[in-house]
């Protein structure tokens, strides 16, 4: 029951002479809601076919005729069902979060488009959020042999060589990204990250050059090394496990100087003096790192909520968990383009 619908019984109990005045006056008070009474009722409940094209990319960073698209590879159910019985169907509950996470707004700021309470909003914008994490994390957490088998591994390796690139055998290029968040309450050392200046938590990205994201991990707290997240990722016992192409030769990834060298990751030349052919590696290869990397931009550039630090604090949300579904939103969007 609402807070509207408690004061409108209380309003009925006291015309009745059920309760006293002073009963009246203490239940009342202590009825009254903290959160502003947004008149959702009268605004018209979210149909997708009363939104233009225009807003629909504007709002959801998705086109319209995508949308439904979309809402079947990601598989949410047909109707998306809160723990109080709040329901919607799923084309609804996915536009409510591609609004949320397209640029930062509040709650209040999605009651015209939606026609919900805040409440409403915050839990189906959760539930969908935890449908998708739960169901797709893998598919960058985990080897995804359908982004990473052998015969795609050489054709990403053939195109990165295409573009400039001096290894034959490089798929996609590995580096740390640093997340700002709100600086938190309590534990704020841990978060701190000295080289950005800033509170923050890390993710560590595989870039392929299909413009996907092909492996993910995080997130870990913000002071912590690229090349300490490489150890607790398992991602170099991944690389020896499974990378490799159709015909056995050993594949590898590309990072910046911060990484080991082995088989599976190579990185710049550093130590000692560089002749000019070193120089000229490291050169032709950072230009082509730099046009893949572009993809780790995409995903704030596309969800801009993950840009405002203010509204990202941890123990009163699932920062971490927003990052990863935002890049499985990411990888989805991008293969329907």
């Amino acid at each position: 029951m609402s807070f509207r619908e408690t004061r409108e019984m209380l309003l009925l109990a006291y015309d009745s002479k059920i309760i006293s005045d002073e009963e009246f006056l203490v239940l009342w008070e202590s009825c009254r809601s903290k959160n502003p009474d947004f008149p959702y009722s009268s605004y018209a409940r979210f149909d997708l076919e009363n939104i233009h094209e225009t807003e629909c990319l504007a709002e959801f960073r998705v086109q319209k005729q995508d949308i439904p698209v979309l809402a079947n590879v990601l598989q949410l159910p047909m109707n998306i069902r809160c723990p109080q019985r709040t329901i919607c169907d799923r084309i609804e509950g996915l536009c409510m979060l591609l609004r949320r996470f397209s640029y930062p707004c509040r709650y209040s700021d999605m009651i015209s488009r939606f026609g919900r309470p805040v409440p409403e909003l915050c839990m189906i914008t959760n539930e969908v959020m935890d449908n998708i994490f739960n169901n797709h994390s893998h598919r960058i957490s985990q080897w995804n042999d359908d982004l990473l088998n052998p015969h795609l591994l050489q054709g990403y390796a053939d195109v990165i060589h295409a573009k400039g690139a001096p290894l034959e055998n490089c798929f996609g290029f590995i580096d740390g990204t640093v997340r700002p968040i709100a600086r938190p309450d309590q534990q704020q050392r841990i978060v701190y990250n000295g080289h950005k200046r800033v509170h923050s938590l890390k993710f560590q990205s595989v870039a392929l050059p299909n413009g996907l994201i092909g492996n993910m991990y995080g997130p870990v707290e913000g002071k912590k090394h690229d090349a300490s997240m490489l150890v607790d990722s398992n991602l170099l016992h991944e690389l020896e496990q499974n990378a490799f192409s159709s015909t056995g030769e050993p594949m590898c990834v590309f990072g910046d100087p911060a990484y080991p060298l082995s088989v599976h990751l190579q990185a710049p030349f550093r130590h000692g003096i560089l002749t000019p052919v070193m120089e000229g590696y490291n050169a032709e290869m950072s230009s082509v790192r730099a046009t893949v990397e572009w993809l780790f931009g995409d995903i704030i550039n596309d969800f801009k909520f993950l840009d405002f630090k203010k509204n990202l604090k941890i123990g009163m949300s699932s920062v971490g968990k927003m990052y990863l579904v935002c890049a499985i939103l990411n990888n989805a969007i991008t293969c329907l383009w």
